[in-house]
C-alpha cells in the first residue's frame, strides 16, 4: 500500500512537471504568432505606402511631356498587376469520409461496399474505416449486411 502511494506521488509529480512544460511551450508559440502577426502588418504597409508613391509619380510626369504620359500608365498598369497579384486559392480536398457519405446520401436503397469500392477507387480497408466513423457519427446506418443507408 505503501509502495502504491509512493508511486502515484511520482506519478503526480511527473505531471505537474508535464502541465508547466506545456504552459511554457503554449506561451512561447503565442509570443511567435504575435510577431508573425506583426511582421505581416509591417508588410501591409509597406506595400501600402509604394502603392502611393507610384500613383504619385504618374501624375507629376503627366502633364509636363505627351509622350512621358503614354510610357507611364503603361508602367503604372505593370505596377498594378504586380501589386494585385494574389496567392494562389487553395484548393479544398474532399475527405474520404465526405466522399463516401456523398455516396451513400445520394442512393435511395442504400450502398454496399463493393459498389463503394468501385466508385471511390479506396481499398477495402479505408471504406470499413470511414463506415465505420460514419456510423459513430450517426450519419448512416446498415440496411442489411454490407448494405448502408443514411440517417
Amino acid at each position: 500500500m505503501k509502495q502504491i502511494k509512493k508511486d502515484l506521488q511520482a506519478v503526480m509529480e511527473n505531471l505537474k512537471s508535464l502541465v508547466k512544460q506545456t504552459e511554457r511551450v503554449a506561451k512561447k508559440v503565442d509570443k511567435l504568432e504575435k510577431a508573425a502577426a506583426k511582421k505581416a502588418k509591417a508588410k501591409v504597409k509597406v506595400k501600402k505606402t509604394k502603392k502611393q508613391a507610384i500613383r504619385k509619380a504618374p501624375v507629376k510626369k503627366a502633364p509636363v511631356k505627351k509622350a512621358p504620359a503614354k510610357k507611364a500608365p503603361a508602367k503604372k498598369a505593370a505596377v498594378k498587376k504586380a501589386a494585385v497579384k494574389k496567392a494562389p486559392a487553395k484548393k479544398t480536398k474532399v475527405t474520404a469520409i465526405e466522399t463516401v457519405l456523398k455516396l451513400i446520401k445520394g442512393s435511395r436503397n442504400g450502398v454496399d461496399t463493393a459498389t463503394l469500392k468501385k466508385k471511390t477507387g479506396f481499398p477495402d480497408k479505408k471504406i470499413w474505416n470511414v463506415i465505420n466513423r460514419l456510423k459513430m457519427q450517426k450519419a448512416i446506418k446498415s440496411a442489411r449486411k454490407g448494405v448502408y443507408i443514411k440517417m
